[in-house]
């Protein structure tokens, strides 16, 4: 009879201990839903003074729980054994390797290496998946901290950009595909001015620091100035927002989005004519703002270039050349005379206007997708952001490399600093809106459920750090924009 090797022998054991524990996994799994069903019996026999609702998402938080710790354990034993079959290769291949034994110490140091390894890959795993318990209870605190006050209802397009006025009295400005902009009334949601002398989309909306003028980008290629006066409506009550912030997120179609045929910018005064139009494009004009001082501004176009013009005179003053493909966005210093421009080449450039002599640019070249957007915030530093799904923090004073990264699940849209607390709100693709710090540290996501939130791609959003109601806006494809309280001193102490 042939005498059965060691190594045989070895490899059998480990081969019957996997059997059996594919066994166990299947049990396991077989028997998973019936301790859920008897888990929820159990605590539903049990007399509680929380709601049936809240104790549904415990139950269902903590089930997540166990199912991922249940994995994690299934995972260490499967790493265990890898370790274990290295280790008795290792020891056979030790007995003869070019006729000669591996000394102890070489033998040690392999079988190290690769445990090292798979410590690492077990650990990574560990990480991902207990982020994902995390995430889900930072979800409920978020909704704490950031509440919807308002919805801005009239627009009969997606809206693409979003501005707060400057000067008393401080309204909600909103640029829309519908071919007009609109002025809203923060507390009452009620439009108060219509603008409709554009021909194409209305890409971009920004206040005059200084005076009741606002200045429209458009696919028309041109931009215009205009001015507009309004009278604040009496407040009325809002409703309490906090009964709906304990719902579930669902998913949305199109059925759900705003009926156009509820205009509520209908009787509302409009505004035909601009004061002033700016016409040197010769392709769709993205976007426009004001220089500090609001005696020039600044456009930027799919032609590829930026426009800087004398607004007293409407006349060009410079072109800003040098972009590669279309521009996106163009956003102005609030204390200087600097512009930032960015590009579907993946760059965007600083202008520097301070010394009239001397008109300098410096490329900054850290994504590798379209920069969707670039803006000032306090001090020396610029935020991008890009459809590769990272916003960058950089120091104006050193351009090689950001001091901060932020990767997204989603393309990130038209970003906006809170200069004053140093937030960064980040528009995505997916509907979502994030809040992070100037380090990189993410702060909250602004609730998204069945009753509250955008329904399709949020396009743009604007701070609003002196308003006593909404201190933060957001617009989206879904045609409303959407009025935010966020508590900034809970959130920065939830950080």
């Amino acid at each position: 009879m042939p005498i059965e090797s060691g190594s045989c022998a070895s490899a059998r054991q480990a081969k019957q201990k996997r059997k059996s524990h594919s066994l166990s996994i299947r049990r396991t799994n077989s028997s998973e839903q019936e301790r859920a069903g008897l888990q929820r019996d159990m605590l539903e026999g049990q007399d509680s003074k929380l709601p049936s609702s809240v104790r549904n998402t415990l139950l269902e938080l903590f089930g997540q729980i166990e199912r991922e710790f249940e994995n994690l354990y299934i995972e260490n034993l499967e790493l265990r054994r890898e370790i274990d079959t290295l280790n008795e290769r290792l020891a056979a291949e030790g007995q003869t390797i070019d006729g000669a034994e591996l000394s102890k110490g070489q033998l040690k140091t392999k079988a190290s290496h690769s445990t090292s390894q798979l410590s690492q890959k077990l650990k990574t795993t560990y990480k991902a998946s207990t982020s994902k318990i995390v995430s889900s209870f930072k979800t409920t605190t978020s909704r704490a901290i950031c509440q919807l006050v308002k919805e801005y209802v009239g627009h009969r397009d997606g809206i693409w950009d979003v501005s707060v006025a400057k000067t008393q009295p401080v309204v909600l400005g909103t640029a829309s595909a519908d071919h007009t902009a609109l002025l809203w009334s923060i507390e009452t949601g009620k439009c108060l001015v219509k603008y409709v002398g554009h021909v194409g989309s209305v890409n971009s909306v920004k206040f005059h620091p200084a005076e009741q003028v606002a200045l429209t980008a458009s696919g028309d290629q041109t931009a215009h100035i205009w001015r507009y006066i309004v009278q604040l409506p009496t407040p009325q009550p809002t409703a309490d927002c906090n009964q709906m912030s304990g719902e579930d997120e669902v998913e949305f179609s199109d059925k759900d989005e705003p009926d156009g045929d509820g205009d509520g910018s209908s009787d509302c005064p409009t505004v035909r004519a601009p004061l002033t139009s700016l016409k040197s494009h010769q392709g769709v004009v993205i976007a426009a703002d004001w220089l500090v001082g609001g005696k020039q501004a600044v456009t930027a176009s799919w032609d590829r270039t930026a426009n800087l013009y004398d607004v007293e005179t409407s006349e060009l003053v410079h072109s800003l050349t040098g972009h590669d493909q279309e521009l996106t966005h163009c956003c102005t210093h609030p204390t200087q005379r600097l512009v930032v421009t960015s590009s579907r080449d993946t760059t965007f450039r600083l202008w520097d206007f301070r010394d009239p002599s001397i008109h300098s640019v410096n490329v900054f070249q850290g994504h590798t997708d379209t920069v969707t957007s670039a803006v000032f915030t306090v001090g020396d530093n610029v935020v991008s952001g890009s459809d590769e799904r990272t916003v960058k923090v950089w120091d104006l004073k050193n351009m090689r490399s950001p001091i901060a990264t932020i990767r997204t699940d989603s393309a990130v849209n038209r970003i906006n600093v809170c200069v004053g607390q140093r937030i960064i709100a980040l528009p995505h693709d997916n509907r979502q809106v994030r809040l992070f710090d100037m380090s990189g540290v993410r702060l909250a996501r602004l609730p998204r459920s069945n009753r509250q939130g955008h329904r399709r791609m949020v396009c743009c959003s604007a701070w609003s750090e002196d308003h006593p109601i909404c201190n933060l806006f957001t617009c989206g494809f879904d045609r409303q924009a959407i009025g935010w309280n966020i508590n900034i001193p809970a959130l920065l102490q939830e950080k």
